[in-house]
């Protein structure tokens, strides 16, 4: 993180929100394509059957990627930890 201001620190907090939230995003997307085409082929147009599907494989996708998430909450958390530290110094 090479700005020290508040601006920098906003900037890199929605980074960070959106690189945890775009794939879960994208891999319900993508079910749910693919559940749509299933059920224009078949006809069947059961509202059940487009989110179950979903949300059951978002949620395995989203238990997979929890060591990965942590690790990228955990890293950005230190960062703004030792900023904060950064600037207690600097205000002396």
């Amino acid at each position: 993180m090479g700005d020290m201001d508040l601006l920098g620190i906003s900037q890199q907090t929605v980074k960070i929100i959106l690189l945890l939230g775009l794939p879960s995003l994208i891999v319900s997307m993508v079910i749910g394509v693919l559940i749509s085409i299933f059920q224009a082929v078949t006809q069947i147009s059961d509202a059940s059957l487009a989110f179950v599907p979903k949300m059951i494989i978002v949620s395995i996708f989203i238990i997979l990627s929890l060591p990965w998430i942590g690790d990228q909450i955990t890293t950005y958390t230190m960062e703004l930890w030792n900023m904060i530290l950064v600037f207690g110094q600097t205000a002396k």
